[in-house]
C-alpha cells in the first residue's frame, strides 16, 4: 500500500478558524516546517494562501491536509478544490499536544502537515453542489423535527394538567385530532381566568406543531428532486423513502471518497468485528464506529425490507437456518445491504 509521502514531496497543514486560515509547509525529507503563515477566511484570503504555498512547493508534488472540512475549513478545501489542488480531510489527528501544554494554530497545522505525510490511507472532502444543498435540508428538517417533538410533549403536558371538564374533552383523540382541536379554541369566551390561559396556552402550542409539521413536510419535499438528479434508482429500492435516500448520499458524498465497499461498510457501522471467544466458535459483535446517521439510515430500510421484501426474508430466514440468532442475522443483512447500496452508488453517473 502505497504511502503519502511517495507521492508528494510536501504537504500543507491547514487550521482554520471562523476568521482566518493558518498554514505550515512540512517537507517530506526532513518532516521539518518550512514556513507557516495566517490568512484571511475569505475568497481573496484562499488564494493568497494558494499563491504563497506556490512558491515552496510544486504543483504535482504537494498536498493540502486541512481540518475541519465540514465547517470552518470548508470553503478553504472547496476553492482548492476548484483549483485541482489534492486536498485530504484531516479531522482525527492521532498525537496529542506537547508534554509542556504548547498549542497555538501554527503548531495544530504543523501537526496535521507532519501526521498526513504516513498516511497509507485518506479521504478526500465530502462534495458540495447538490450534496451540500442536501444537507442543508436535512439539517433544517432535523432541527424542525426536534422543535416539534418538544411541542408535542408539551402539549400533551399540558392536556394532563388542564381543568377537569376542559381535559376531558381533549383526552382520547389521535394527535392530529387534539392538534386541530386545540388550534379551535376560543380563550376569549372562558370566565374563568385558568381556563382562558389553558386554552390559549393549548391553542399556541398546538399551532406550533401544526406550523412544525408542515415545515418538516416541506423539507422532505424539497429533498426529492435532489435525491432524484444524483442517484433515482435509490429511490426505486424498497424500505428506501427519499429521507433514508437523502441519509446515504449525504454520508457517501460522491464516487471514489470510500475506496471500497469494505470501506463504506465500516463508515456505516455495519462492518463485522471479530468476537469470537476461542471456543471453535467464530462470532462477530455490533460495530458503534462509523456515521450513526446512516446506520440509522440502513437500519430503518432494512426493518422496512423484512416486512416487504421476499428476497430479504428468505435471506433472513437462510441465515437463521445456517445456525445464527435473529440479531447476527440482521447484522449479515446489515452488512449484505450497505454493499448493495455502495455498488448503486458508485454506479450512478455523475449529475452534469
Amino acid at each position: 500500500m502505497v504511502v503519502l509521502a511517495e507521492l508528494v514531496d510536501h504537504v500543507i497543514g491547514v487550521d482554520p478558524d471562523r476568521d482566518r486560515v493558518t498554514a505550515a509547509v512540512g517537507s517530506v525529507g526532513t518532516q521539518g516546517e518550512l514556513a507557516s503563515k495566517t490568512f484571511p477566511a475569505t475568497r481573496r484570503g484562499y488564494g493568497q494562501a494558494l499563491r504563497w504555498a506556490k512558491t515552496f512547493t510544486v504543483d504535482e508534488r504537494r498536498a493540502w491536509a486541512i481540518e475541519s472540512t465540514g465547517s470552518y475549513g470548508a470553503g478553504l478545501a472547496a476553492t482548492l478544490a476548484e483549483k485541482g489542488e489534492f486536498v485530504i480531510e484531516f479531522d482525527h489527528p492521532a498525537t496529542r499536544v506537547s508534554k509542556d501544554g504548547a498549542k497555538s494554530d501554527s503548531l495544530d497545522a504543523v501537526r496535521a502537515a507532519r501526521e498526513t505525510l504516513g498516511w497509507k490511507t485518506w479521504a478526500t472532502p465530502r462534495s458540495r453542489g447538490l450534496r451540500e444543498g442536501l444537507r442543508t435540508l436535512i439539517v433544517a428538517r432535523d432541527s424542525a423535527k426536534l422543535a416539534r417533538v418538544a411541542a408535542i410533549n408539551v402539549l400533551k403536558a399540558l392536556v394532563v394538567t388542564a381543568p377537569v371538564d376542559l381535559r376531558e374533552e381533549l383526552r382520547g383523540r389521535t394527535l392530529g385530532q387534539l392538534v386541530d382541536r386545540c388550534m379551535h379554541l376560543r380563550p376569549d369566551t372562558a370566565v374563568d381566568p385558568e381556563h382562558a390561559a389553558t386554552k390559549l396556552s393549548l391553542r399556541s402550542t398546538a399551532s406550533r406543531v401544526k406550523q412544525l409539521t408542515i415545515e418538516c413536510r416541506e423539507l422532505e419535499d424539497a429533498m426529492l428532486p435532489i435525491v432524484r438528479e444524483i442517484c433515482p434508482a435509490l429511490l426505486a429500492e424498497p424500505g428506501v423513502g427519499t429521507l433514508v435516500a437523502a441519509q446515504v448520499i449525504l454520508s457517501w458524498s460522491h464516487a471514489g471518497r470510500c475506496r471500497d465497499e469494505a470501506a463504506f461498510a465500516r463508515l456505516a457501522g455495519v462492518a463485522p468485528l471479530d468476537a469470537t471467544s476461542g471456543q471453535n466458535q467464530t462470532r462477530h459483535r455490533l460495530s458503534r464506529g462509523g456515521d450513526r446517521q446512516l446506520n440509522r439510515a440502513l437500519h430503518t430500510a432494512i426493518l422496512a425490507r423484512v416486512k416487504i421484501h421476499p428476497q430479504t426474508q428468505s435471506y433472513l430466514a437462510r441465515r437463521i437456518a445456517d445456525g445464527k440468532t435473529k440479531r447476527e442475522a440482521m447484522r449479515c443483512l446489515k452488512r449484505y445491504y450497505a454493499r448493495h447500496l455502495f455498488r448503486l452508488l458508485e454506479s450512478t453517473p455523475v449529475p452534469s
